[in-house]
């Protein structure tokens, strides 16, 4: 045999066992592992971004019994509304960076051109965003509750329902922060777009507060919170892949 057919059928062969080899394309749930892996890392390596969320709220909770009344009866009063309102501010002030970085460096065009759904991607990062800023949040809620003196029924129904509702804002959140992303500027457009959809979530969580406090059943208004929960994480991350996929490609 000649070496020009020794090298016909050694490419021959080559090709054939590139086609008898498809890519393999990572499961669904390896892609969303590692999108959130990815952002855990990033979000440790910039503590900065997790501090800022809890000293703003720190901050505001501080001010209040300066600025309205030190008296314990008037704190107990504005103790469930006011807790609620910060945090929901504190969250806002963080939805801007939710997918700001990746655009910048690419890596938005990257997981849009992706084969994984953009819906897993888009949930992973949000839950990043939940477990840097929500989750803190919640976990700090009795102590903000002890310097607001709080009543001792509000403090449990106020961790569930911080615990329910940042879950929501953050998923709501992320539909402002795809919209906004190729702006430079977007932090004010995504307070007008998602303010009006965080009232109910506002209303609910501060009642179930409010009702505790008072003597009332709160389980209806928890009720409420997990559904909107519900329909968040379904929801949410189907109009935020489409919101990026408008203003990357658009």
């Amino acid at each position: 045999m000649s070496s020009s057919e020794q090298v016909s059928g050694s490419e021959h062969q080559s090709r054939t066992s590139l086609k008898a080899e498809p890519l393999v394309t990572p499961g669904v749930g390896a892609g969303f592992i590692a999108t959130l892996r990815r952002d855990v890392l990033i979000a440790f390596r910039h503590r900065s971004e997790i501090a800022n969320p809890i000293m703003f709220l720190l901050m505001v909770i501080t001010m209040v019994p300066l600025g309205i009344s030190p008296e314990r009866a008037v704190l107990a009063v504005l103790a469930p509304g006011m807790i609620w309102v910060v945090a929901l501010l504190a969250t806002l002030l963080s939805l801007d960076a939710l997918f700001r970085a990746d655009y910048e460096d690419g890596a938005l065009e990257q997981l849009l051109m992706s084969p994984q759904p953009l819906y897993f991607q888009v949930l992973a990062k949000v839950l990043v965003h939940w477990f840097v800023t929500g989750l803190p949040l919640t976990i700090m809620a009795p102590l903000l509750g002890v310097m607001l003196s709080l009543p001792a029924a509000g403090y449990w129904p106020l961790v569930c329902s911080l615990l329910l509702g940042t879950g929501c804002l953050s998923l709501i959140g992320a539909i402002g922060a795809a919209l906004t992303v190729a702006l430079r500027k977007g932090g004010i457009l995504i307070s007008l777009i998602i303010m009006p959809l965080y009232v109910p979530i506002l209303i609910f969580g501060s009642s179930a507060v409010t009702s505790a406090i008072d003597g009332f059943p709160y389980g209806g208004q928890l009720a409420v919170l997990g559904a909107f929960l519900a329909m968040a994480v379904i929801l949410a991350p189907v109009a935020a892949a489409g919101a990026l996929r408008i203003s990357v490609n658009g």
